[in-house]
């Protein structure tokens, strides 16, 4: 959606394609980063977008053991939003839409699921979709894949992503927040379990760690297990865990991390987690994503608006330009997994304490600035050049 927007911005003709009739699911990446937040103010959108019902954390606590303590303050970088905004993913690309529908070139096809792939040749020519009209062939001079880590678009282009792994999966699930409650988004770590808790005004979104492929032993232990699970970790929360009546209630993040080693053939480019799907550590995802669409709008514009048959060369800059972000993104990504989750999921029966890192990020407030830019800002942080046209305004 974004690429689409600012595709159009620049005059390029663009039709962004959705299978759903809405943008309505929950449990999305809801974390709009400082980064994404910045690429929003150099649209001229941020003040409107932040009239939208959000909620604002500007720093991250965890809890270790009996232990807070501060990991990441957003107070002290350099843009004009120091904070992570919280927002349900529908509302973020509505709003989008909304502005994107301001280009005469942009279209939205919802409703529209791709099947497969328009080939001429060694070319991507254009994707074939399903509507609720019938068979649908559009021919396309530059295809983006953006459908995500399960992508149909890789998979029908022959481009094998690379398996890095993880060792844990997440349960999602809400309960409801009371005036008391702690106003921070935090997490709760100790005896061998995690619990995340992100404060969305009116309840929390709660992300129980679990380790992976241990979800259906959970499940068969039953809701009340998972409940004293919880309260556990979460004293504050217990009178309102009634509110999960089933197991069900709980829905199943398979974390996974991969990466492609190619991104790109004649006439396609994959970003986002279509090219490298992303750990929820951090819930840098998205806007991740968003900064390789970024990238690929101020690379490709201006070639696409004077030879709309890109050379396979200018594709392959985009990959050059956002794979390191990736790499080293996931890298830190895979050392917490690997050297933290896996341990803390491992070491069921005792009391945690925090590490000496963790300690020094007690003692030294400054060191909580170095988690807030990879957090907030990520790796090689992108800001829009693509050429701009005057948007047209909304019919009254």
């Amino acid at each position: 959606m974004v690429l689409g927007l600012l595709f159009a911005r620049a005059g390029i003709d663009v039709i962004v394609i959705e299978k759903h009739a809405d943008f309505l699911r929950d449990f999305r990446g809801d974390t709009i980063h400082p980064s994404t937040l910045e690429a929003l103010n150099d649209l001229g959108l941020l003040d409107e977008f932040l009239k939208l019902p959000h909620q604002e954390a500007r720093q991250i606590e965890g809890r270790i053991g009996d232990v807070t303590v501060p990991i990441a303050d957003f107070s002290h970088l350099p843009t004009h939003a120091k904070f992570i905004a919280f927002m349900p993913q529908w509302d973020f690309l509505n709003f989008l839409a909304r502005k994107a529908a301001l280009y005469p070139k942009f279209r939205l096809l919802m409703s529209a699921e791709a099947i497969g792939l328009l080939k001429e040749g060694a070319r991507v020519a254009g994707v074939l979709a399903k509507t609720g009209d019938g068979a649908l062939t559009i021919r396309a001079d530059l295809t983006i894949g953006a459908d995500g880590r399960h992508s149909l678009v890789r998979e029908e282009a022959g481009l094998k992503p690379q398996k890095i792994g993880a060792p844990m999966d997440v349960l999602w699930f809400r309960v409801s927040r009371d005036a008391n409650d702690p106003s921070e988004t935090f997490g709760r770590v100790d005896a061998g379990q995690i619990l995340v808790l992100i404060n969305r005004g009116a309840h929390w979104q709660c992300g129980y760690v679990i380790a992976k492929g241990s979800a259906d032993a959970l499940k068969a232990a039953g809701i009340e297990a998972l409940r004293a699970k919880i309260a556990a970790l979460a004293p504050f929360l217990r009178g309102r865990l009634g509110e999960l009546a089933s197991v069900d209630d709980a829905k199943l993040l398979s974390v996974a991390v991969d990466r492609l080693p190619l991104w790109h053939k004649p006439g396609l480019l994959c970003i986002g987690d279509c090219a490298h799907a992303m750990s929820p550590v951090g819930g840098v995802g998205i806007n991740l994503a968003i900064q390789d669409a970024i990238a690929a709008a101020n690379l490709l514009s201006t070639p696409l608006l004077s030879q709309p048959r890109p050379p396979d060369e200018i594709l392959a800059r985009v990959q050059a330009r956002r794979e390191f972000p990736a790499k080293a993104t996931q890298a830190v990504q895979v050392f917490i997994q690997n050297r933290v989750i896996s341990r803390v999921l491992a070491d069921a029966g005792s009391k945690m304490r925090p590490a000496g890192p963790l300690r020094l990020l007690i003692l030294f407030p400054w060191l909580r600035r170095l988690p807030a830019r990879l957090i907030g800002l990520g790796v090689r942080p992108e800001r829009i050049r693509s050429p701009s046209l005057a948007p047209t305004p909304p019919r009254t």
